[in-house]
């Protein structure tokens, strides 16, 4: 399709997630109006300005997730709008610091989207954390797909409070879009690894770098996706007229001591730890289906070229020595 003149908008570009799309969006020639919290901080736009057609194509605005209407100028005339903007952790204030930056935040982004006639599709970013955690046991024979949903009440059950804000989140985004008759899709990623574009680490990043670099391994199962995957698969479901609802995006799933394995046979020389934190049996693996996820043209990074060009990243940017 040709992308000359087409005005797209990503949301909190300056992160992990958003930094890729911007960059793919800006290759394939759109036009990138990126919002950031923060106009004055160099470490939300220096990484987006240096990127290769950022000086002709890339407009930087001002927006909050918590202000409505703050979205409206960066969205207005726009063709899609791709919303990965959402905090993955909080302090003391769950419902203040996670659930309503991703409640309202997605809905205030969607009430700018509804204003905006040029509008033809909204791309969110969701997670895994939406899709299967409902209390069913997980086990080897199970396969999660798009029609699995997270139960908000298992949820706050448990005291996972981004799972629950992730899950309420899409319900609202869903039950809105229908509402205003806006076409959405949404983009279910796992645990998202690979090169980071900005400055400073990422929570997923960090959290790997902490194990390296820690004495024992967690007893937990991963699910890896690559961090080009997504934005390749936000793009896609932009660009298809087919795309549509839910899209699941997990490369493979692993314990995280197959991760170690990995780690250790790429990098011999690091000191990776040996001993699993709580000394039980390793927990069950399960499978996340790549299907739908193949309908949009992605073919997957392999996990083991993710952990190199992570470690290779944190290497280069000084946060690792090897």
């Amino acid at each position: 399709m040709s992308r000359e003149g087409k005005v797209v908008c990503v949301t909190e570009g300056s992160g992990y997630i958003a930094s890729w799309p911007v960059k793919f969006l800006l290759q394939h020639g759109y036009t990138v109006k990126a919002t950031v919290l923060d106009l004055s901080d160099p470490k939300k736009t220096e990484h987006l300005r240096a990127l290769d057609g950022a000086k002709e194509r890339l407009c930087l605005f001002k927006a909050n997730l918590l202000e409505e209407g703050s979205f409206d100028s960066a969205i207005d005339k726009c063709e899609g709008v791709f919303h990965p903007a959402c905090p993955l952790f909080y302090t003391t204030d769950p419902k203040a610091e996670l659930i309503d930056p991703a409640v309202k935040g997605t809905l205030n982004v969607l009430r700018s989207c509804a204003k905006v006639p040029s509008l033809k599709r909204v791309i969110i970013t969701s997670s895994m954390a939406s899709v299967m955690f409902n209390g069913k046991p997980l086990t080897p024979n199970v396969v999660i797909d798009e029609t699995w949903f997270s139960d908000p009440a298992h949820c706050e059950s448990i005291k996972h409070w981004y799972l629950h804000a992730k899950t309420i989140a899409e319900k609202a985004a869903w039950k809105f879009a229908k509402e205003i008759g806006i076409d959405m899709v949404t983009i279910h990623p796992g645990f998202v690894i690979g090169p980071f574009l900005q400055p400073t680490l990422n929570v997923t990043v960090e959290v790997i770098l902490n194990y390296i670099n820690g004495e024992t391994f967690p007893n937990e199962i991963y699910r890896f996706v690559d961090v080009r995957d997504v934005a390749s698969a936000h793009i896609q479901a932009f660009e298809q007229p087919s795309a549509n609802g839910r899209y699941c995006l997990v490369e493979r799933v692993v314990h995280f001591s197959e991760l170690l394995k990995i780690v250790h046979e790429q990098y011999p020389t690091l000191h990776l730890p040996e001993k699993c934190e709580d000394g039980k049996p390793f927990a069950l693996k399960y499978e996340i289906s790549k299907e739908k996820a193949k309908s949009l043209g992605i073919n997957f990074i392999p996990l083991e070229v993710s952990v190199l060009d992570t470690i290779e990243c944190l290497k280069e940017k000084g946060f690792l020595g090897v």
